[in-house]
């Protein structure tokens, strides 16, 4: 008999209290919950402009600038030709020894993504960094 009290108090002995573990744990999710509610995330700020807005009219695109469209799936046109990204910068760049006051009017679908708009505008920049780099949305496909 005094062979299973014997086990029965080494089993006992064996068992870990995880009770203190189990509240610095909550304590510490308390912790982070409280203090991530008083983080202040930093963004970008956005100037959209307001649709209603009549004073700022996009520009023409039919007066010898450089009209480059965008669609939903991110496909880059100039004119009636599809460009590569990589491609971007020469014909800006082409256009821009042509007419040299011309404006860059990127006409930007709803669904295309923001990387594209950037690598357009960057292109442009790298061009001449006095360019005027224009974003005008449009709907169709």
């Amino acid at each position: 008999m005094s062979r299973r009290r014997g086990k029965a108090v080494e089993e006992e002995k064996a068992d870990i209290d995880l009770t203190p573990m189990l509240d610095v744990v909550f304590i510490m999710l308390i912790f982070f919950i409280v203090t991530a509610s008083f983080v202040k995330e930093k963004a970008l700020d956005v100037n959209v402009p307001d649709p209603n807005e009549t004073e700022s009219t996009p520009p023409d695109p039919n007066k010898q600038n450089i009209l480059i469209t965008v669609n939903s799936a991110d496909e880059i046109w100039m004119g009636q030709n599809r460009i590569d990204s990589r491609a971007v910068r020469a014909r800006i760049a082409q256009m821009f020894a042509e007419n040299p006051q011309a404006i860059v009017i990127i006409r930007a679908h709803n669904k295309s993504s923001a990387d594209t708009y950037v690598t357009i505008a960057d292109a442009a920049k790298e061009v001449n960094p006095n360019i005027q780099v224009s974003l005008v949305p449009f709907e169709k496909e």
